[in-house]
């Protein structure tokens, strides 16, 4: 065999080889394609939300630990940045009926005067008559009405909510992360995840509106069982 067909005999292997190789790697690609648009089309159908089994959970009074409260908004400033602003109190406290969950009672009391928006010149704007107005209005309320949906660990959280004198409905949607005992202490607890919207000019918090109309609540509490 000449060093010439020996060369031509190594060019078609290598040629062989290459298109091997390129349909190895467009047979992987469309592996990963229809894996892709499998989880796709998982993760867009429906899926069901759980929340903790709170058939575990004690009857009972509970109220929230502040070490772990943690109730806050966040807006929109102009386009330009979404401010978080939370209250350095929570006083939430939860009857418990463990028998029907859905008629246990709630209620959430947060001081306006312990609103800390991490500056200083806006913690005094935000607490004076052009906002929340603190000297009048102390504290901000909310009752829950409809807790039916929670019972199940995830679902709708309806009240009463009070801001600056004004009541109307409103709705959270939550979870309940986890229902166990205290580590240290061992007292009986649950955590819960909430979030919700408001319009805050609803309430006469409306200077400047419509800027910073939408408020979006955040709520990540622990609960622990009462003495």
């Amino acid at each position: 065999m000449t060093i010439r067909n020996l060369a031509l005999i190594s060019t078609a292997a290598l040629l062989m080889a290459c298109s091997n190789a390129a349909e190895v790697a467009d047979s992987a690609s469309e592996t990963v394609k229809r894996t892709a648009a499998e989880a796709v089309t998982s993760v867009a159908g429906e899926v069901e939300m759980r929340g903790a089994d709170i058939s575990e959970l004690p009857a009972g009074t509970y109220k929230s630990e502040q070490g772990h409260a943690y109730v806050a908004f966040q807006y929109l400033h102009q386009g330009f940045s979404r401010p978080i602003i939370r209250w350095g109190t929570t006083d939430a406290t939860i009857v418990f009926d463990a028998e029907n969950p859905e008629n246990s009672k709630l209620s959430v009391t947060l001081p306006t005067k312990d609103i800390d928006t991490g500056v200083e010149a806006w913690d005094k704007h935000i607490k004076s008559a052009d906002f929340f107005d603190v000297e009048k209005y102390p504290e901000i309320t909310f009752v829950a009405t409809d807790i039916d949906q929670i019972k199940d660990g995830y679902g709708k959280l309806t009240g009463d909510l009070t801001i600056k004198g004004v009541t109307k409905p409103f709705t959270l949607t939550g979870t309940i992360n986890k229902v166990g005992k205290n580590f240290r202490s061992g007292v009986d607890m649950f955590g819960v995840s909430a979030t919700g919207t408001l319009n805050r000019s609803d309430f006469g918090v409306d200077t400047y509106a419509p800027m910073a109309e939408e408020i979006s609540i955040i709520v990540e509490v622990e609960f622990q069982k009462a003495e």
